[in-house]
């Protein structure tokens, strides 16, 4: 029998969440995970929205490694791009491919063009994160793929699938086949499977309690002398934290 905390997430579900940005999803995930808040979950390196006009994404993950400076590879398994393809395939979406280039620093080509945006988009999936580059980005755009990478660059060099399906590292985060990404301009934060059922429930409530108490207090505080706006944002932090200790007790995160 299924356990509630390890249900998929409806696509109304993930399209809610995209409505937030990654910095509010983090808010929301911070009270419910067992992980360090501080330090897990998210991109410790820094990374770039190339299509920033898209807006957030939020999918599950994808995993693939690649070495474009290696042509070997191609000889060694000539039959790797199918292969990885038939694992894209078989997985429910919305996915979003996460590739780790094992050429970093350096940065030799891009597995991302016009032509494996557009069949990854026939695959299910919705963009990707990787820490190599991505290149025909007006083409990428065109295909409504989201890309957040190192950089931009010219070629594809050797780009061959390596291995897929695993485990990968890309800017300082790990990210495993399955977990939940949601990424937009400021990074991406990766939620593990006992976080996701009750991830979208948490940010609809602290994005509300924010708005309720915080972020109407100063936003009300035109006219006021500094003592009266002072008083008034203590008494909407302390509203926070009570409304934040009701709901998740104790331990619940700053």
């Amino acid at each position: 029998m299924e356990h509630p905390d390890d249900r998929l997430l409806s696509n109304a579900e993930l399209l809610e969440l995209q409505r937030w940005n990654t910095p509010a999803v983090y808010n929301g995930w911070e009270q419910i995970t067992k992980s360090d808040a501080g330090k897990d979950g998210f991109n410790i390196e820094e990374c770039r929205d190339f299509t920033p006009q898209m807006g957030p994404m939020a999918g599950y993950a994808v995993t693939v490694v690649v070495e474009p400076s290696n042509a070997e590879h191609r000889k060694q398994n000539p039959n790797a791009w199918s292969e990885y393809r038939r694992y894209v395939g078989s997985l429910p979406g919305p996915k979003i491919v996460v590739v780790q280039d094992l050429d970093k620093p350096q940065t030799y080509g891009s597995f991302w063009g016009e032509v494996n945006s557009g069949i990854h988009k026939a695959l299910g999936c919705i963009g990707t994160i990787t820490d190599g580059a991505v290149r025909d980005l007006d083409e990428i755009h065109t295909v409504g793929f989201k890309a957040i990478a190192k950089r931009l660059c010219v070629g594809h060099a050797y780009s061959h699938p390596v291995r897929w399906n695993c485990q990968v590292e890309v800017f300082g985060r790990t990210v495993r086949p399955g977990d939940l990404i949601h990424a937009d301009k400021h990074g991406f934060l990766a939620v593990l499977r006992e976080d996701q059922s009750r991830l979208l429930e948490s940010t609809r409530f602290m994005d509300s309690n924010e708005c309720q108490t915080m972020i109407t207090a100063a936003r009300n505080a035109s006219g006021f002398s500094t003592e009266q706006m002072l008083r008034a944002i203590d008494a909407a932090c302390e509203k926070f934290a009570e409304n934040k200790k009701a709901k998740y007790g104790p331990h619940g995160n700053c």
